[in-house]
């Protein structure tokens, strides 16, 4: 029995992927749990930033938090607002700088479709995993976030920049030519960014350990059911797969106290 607060799976790139949950005091590798019954009991919320038993308002935040934390900022979700590159502060300069002052990576992903996302180079291959892609690459390793994101917006008018959750779960997937792809999208890269195009690298594959895929997807809502017990079939992005076609968002649950027990 483990008892913790989520927050989102730690992840290691092996073939398959290896995933782990880290809870108080310790931490359960999932792969270990597949093909065995586990229930999930909720127990309370905890803000993973005041740390209080409040109800969780989004990314796994009270809401006070939420309006106030530099991690939930709107350039967070919008990396084309960043502005720590002017010395202009939104939330907390500092944090700001620390982050976004860095390099990032825009990128082609293929878990549902092929999106165009954004992420730190530390971050990679993690985006990546998180997001239950099967294959991605990289376009332009720029040296901020605000560079990064006018990127993607061009980008996003010529390709997705969403992920189908229930596609993504299912495995209707394609195998696509994401280099030839990026190819196709240079013309689109803002002159600012296209310097730090990147014309010879190769697509990066990823495995996920996954016995069987849900046939139709169901969200297991731990506020409507606050216990649940089922066989682990397979974990894909931030999702715990089940016998029944339930299926758990972990990252979704950020903030949610809970008990894992192995069942059997």
């Amino acid at each position: 029995m483990y008892e913790g607060v989520l927050t989102k799976m730690i992840t290691e790139f092996t073939s398959p992927v290896n995933y782990y949950l880290v809870l108080d005091n310790d931490f359960v590798n999932l792969n270990q749990l597949l093909d065995h019954s586990i229930s999930i009991t909720f127990l309370k919320h905890q803000c993973i930033n005041c740390g209080l038993n409040k109800p969780i308002y989004r990314q796994g935040f009270c809401q006070s938090c939420f309006f106030d934390v530099p991690q939930a900022a709107d350039w967070v979700m919008k990396p084309e607002l960043s502005k720590a590159h002017l010395d202009e502060e939104d939330r907390d300069l500092e944090y700001e700088k620390k982050v976004q002052l860095q390099p990032h990576i825009v990128y082609l992903a293929n878990s549902s479709s092929i999106k165009v996302g954004v992420t730190r180079k530390t971050q990679v291959p993690t985006r990546w995993i998180d997001q239950g892609a099967h294959e991605a690459i990289e376009i332009v390793e720029v040296p901020n976030r605000y560079l990064a994101g006018i990127t993607e917006v061009a980008l996003k008018e010529h390709v997705s920049d969403k992920t189908n959750w229930r596609k993504m779960l299912k495995n209707e997937i394609e195998d696509e030519d994401l280099a030839a792809y990026r190819d196709k999208l240079k013309a689109f890269i803002p002159e600012e960014a296209m310097e730090y195009f990147i014309a010879s690298n190769l697509e990066t594959e990823i495995q996920f350990p996954v016995l069987r895929y849900p046939l139709k997807p169901k969200s297991l809502n731990l506020d409507k059911t606050p216990e649940y017990t089922g066989t682990l079939k397979g974990i894909k992005g931030q999702y715990l797969i089940f016998e029944d076609d339930t299926v758990f968002n972990v990252r979704s649950n950020e903030g949610y106290v809970i008990r894992l027990t192995p069942k059997d």
